[in-house]
């Protein structure tokens, strides 16, 4: 489809990024500066070569599509890469938010500036090809390796009990992911190759498949992350500076979903159907249990940590109904989810730069004296909720109908979810928002300014637009959701057709 590797340079297109930061020393005030503008125009310029990959696209094609394919390592590790309609809206979602980091990171770091804007362009290129890799040795790499920046930039540039929440962060995440690794290895001597989509249509023995689902279900079950392995992100939420909460939020909690969309449910068709009723308790009681401890939060970020934790509930529940509803549900969710909380820890962030502190308590009557930023945190605070016009709707409708056609229970209980979430981000906003202005530290409070704004309004547009107009992300996905169901539904089918033969 194009002549050029557009899907290597826009993985490593940060990377060079970083490189040319690196080679801007100095730590004067004009050495910041640059810093911060080489490294905005390189994630603008990843996210415009993104948008090709786009218009080039062809969603009626469900097969991986820009691949690129090149011997690498001994005994059949290749580099290869490539997209479908799965990992491309989770590209473009991670080229799309990474500008918004960088603007908002512009006046709030003030130290170690040029090794900060490294860090995130690094952990770009790392994210994408986390999304873009077709080899098992190869995502590993990148799924890895995306730990590295992030322990940095919540260690280093995060809050008081920054070192204890960056360590936390990185052992909990490690832990699952040599359990992978393990996996990994199984795989490769089963199959004689370490070749995703050769993987995906070579067959794994019943016993390997527990026990590899087992192994890849610990790695990305904790970066999801689900219950009872969440403990991890409150704290490292809350911890992490504004931008390090949106790119944790927004794109490394979705590798999760990601990976049991490409590995548990293709490759492990079988397992994946016996461990969902599983999936779906853990799924109930993440999305009611962390509902229930947000609404006693007294921080505004872990508040929102916990709700994150609940709306991933929605996804595990959705990608493990094996429904095309239910799927679908899942990509659109993890999408919606990427903008909706990555814009609310923004708006937490621009109140925290003002009055430095992110206690509810210390809020109230704020739209007295910023009218703009109240409109902007409703419309995000209706989308948390799901309200419907908002892309939050979209996503939890279609994981409930999806997780209806298989598990009513299931359903019945993470519906609830949607009134407890109205519970809590109404009373969060009821707090920060109304009420009479009595506070003296907040007199002064000043509104939206314009680089805010920048961040603020092209998310409100997304959340709106995809709320009243989804087909975009759907029609993007929906090949490529249809053949993985269909393989899904009839690996699950001869197994029951052969049990009842026995």
């Amino acid at each position: 489809m194009t002549t050029w590797p557009i899907l290597s340079v826009t993985t490593f297109l940060p990377l060079v990024g970083a490189l040319i930061v690196y080679l801007s020393r100095g730590d004067d005030e004009a050495s910041r500066r640059n810093s911060r503008w080489i490294a905005l125009w390189t994630t603008l310029i990843t996210f415009a070569v993104s948008v090709i990959l786009v218009m080039r696209f062809d969603p009626s094609n469900p097969d991986f599509q820009f691949v690129e394919k090149a011997n690498w390592l001994a005994t059949g590790i290749t580099y290869h890469m490539g997209v479908d309609g799965i990992s491309l809206p989770l590209v473009i979602l991670t080229t799309a938010v990474m500008p918004f980091c960088i603007i908002a990171s512009w006046k709030a770091i003030t130290s170690r500036v040029r090794e900060y804007m490294m860090a995130f362009l690094i952990l770009e290129t790392l994210m994408i090809g986390t999304f873009s890799a077709l080899d098992l040795v190869l995502f590993y790499l990148f799924f890895e390796g995306g730990l590295i920046p992030m322990f940095l930039i919540i260690g280093v540039w995060g809050g008081p009990r920054r070192v204890y929440a960056s360590f936390k962060f990185f052992l909990y995440t490690l832990l699952g992911s040599v359990l992978m690794l393990l996996a990994i290895m199984a795989l490769y001597w089963n199959g004689g190759t370490t070749d995703i989509p050769t993987l995906m249509h070579t067959a794994v023995p019943r016993s390997l498949q527990t026990w590899a689902w087992l192994a890849f279900f610990a790695s990305f079950a904790v970066k999801m992350p689900m219950w009872p392995v969440h403990t991890w992100l409150p704290d490292a939420h809350v911890e992490a500076p504004t931008a390090g909460s949106v790119v944790l939020a927004a794109i490394l909690l979705k590798m999760g979903g990601y990976g049991f969309l490409r590995f548990s449910l293709p490759m492990f068709p079988l397992a994946s159907h016996d461990f969902a009723p599983l999936v779906f308790t853990l799924s109930a009681i993440a999305i009611i249990y962390t509902s229930l401890v947000a609404l006693m939060q007294e921080d505004m970020k872990k508040l929102i940590a916990y709700s994150s934790v609940a709306h991933m509930g929605f996804v595990t529940m959705g990608i493990f109904a094996g429904t095309m509803q239910g799927v679908a549900g899942g990509v659109f969710q993890m999408i919606s989810h990427g903008i909706v909380s990555g814009a609310l820890f923004l708006c937490v962030g621009i109140v925290y730069d003002r009055l430095h502190t992110r206690e509810i308590a210390a809020y109230g009557g704020l739209v007295n004296r910023m009218p703009l930023y109240a409109m902007t945190f409703m419309v995000f605070t209706m989308a948390n909720v799901g309200l419907p016009g908002t892309s939050g709707f979209v996503g939890e409708f279609m994981t409930l109908l999806g997780t209806f056609k298989v598990s009513i229970p299931t359903a019945f209980f993470a519906s609830f979810g949607v009134i407890l979430s109205a519970a809590y981000a109404l009373w969060l906003y009821r707090k920060v928002v109304f009420g009479a202005l009595v506070k003296p530290s907040l007199m002064s409070m000043k509104d939206l300014t314009f680089r805010e704004c920048l961040t603020l309004f092209p998310m409100i547009a997304l959340t709106i637009l995809f709320g009243v107009y989804p087909k975009p992300v759907l029609d993007m996905s929906a090949a490529s959701v249809q053949q993985l169901v269909n393989n899904y539904n009839t690996a699950v089918t001869a197994m029951k057709a052969a049990a009842l033969l026995q």
